[in-house]
């Protein structure tokens, strides 16, 4: 029954804020005309709410500019992935002290270079479930395959003198499932071998934010950003959620 259905939904449109218990309701008109900041207890109906879908909700956050981005897309980080595919990996930055590297060729038609970079730990390769590693020229399904098995994934690619990151539009790293991005504004992002004085570390614990630092990034948090529109009969009033 259609009728029976919008009474349903108006009934759950009615919000009360059960904190302030001790406080009498107070008129949304009273509250937009006081000073803040004020405690009040409102009995209100939710009158429209943004965004109406729940995954537009998560932003980027940056703590150091106070900025906020929408996260990147899947199709952003595969088009980066590809511009940099192209580019050969340099011999010259292959197997140094705190890495070894293995290069192999694909068997696709366009038979792309892909360069692993295996960090080292007192001279031995950690197990996989430690290990942090750097990728040339891999795929977005491939660099998701390897963050599955190894701790760290950042996909790099080659100078004459170093490794870099790629641009910042793109993760500079990968944890699990997870995709960990830097400000664009904030961040002054060093030469990879930055990472050599984690390596060296007694017991790497291969975490984004020593990553981030070691590497002059400044790391964007995800957010959870709602806008609640509410109304009585005297007035309305926007409320905003934020958390991490």
């Amino acid at each position: 029954d259609p009728d029976l259905h919008l009474q349903r939904c108006q009934q759950l449109s009615v919000t009360v804020l059960t904190d302030h218990q001790d406080l009498s309701n107070t008129d949304l008109k009273t509250i937009t005309n006081s000073a803040a900041p004020q405690q009040y207890r409102i009995r209100a109906k939710l009158r429209t709410y943004k965004p109406q879908k729940l995954h537009q909700s998560v932003k980027l956050h940056c703590s150091k500019c106070n900025s906020l981005q929408e996260v990147p897309d899947r199709d952003d980080f595969d088009s980066i992935l590809r511009g940099s595919a192209g580019a050969a990996s340099n011999p010259e930055l292959h197997n140094t002290s705190w890495y070894e590297s293995v290069t192999w060729t694909t068997q696709d038609q366009k038979q792309r270079e892909i360069t692993i970079h295996f960090v080292k730990h007192d001279e031995m390769l950690q197990h996989p479930e430690d290990t942090l590693l750097m990728i040339e020229g891999g795929t977005l399904k491939e660099i998701w395959k390897l963050s599955k098995r190894f701790k760290c994934v950042i996909p790099v690619r080659s100078t004459e003198d170093d490794l870099e990151l790629l641009d910042l539009s793109a993760p500079f790293l990968l944890q699990g499932n997870v995709k960990y991005y830097g400000c664009k504004q904030c961040s002054t992002p060093k030469p990879v071998k930055s990472l050599s004085s984690l390596a060296a570390e007694q017991q790497p614990s291969w975490e984004p934010p020593e990553i981030a630092q070691v590497l002059g990034i400044e790391l964007l948090q995800y957010v959870f950003i709602m806008k609640f529109t509410l109304v009585d009969e005297t007035g309305a009033l926007n409320a905003y959620l934020f958390d991490y």
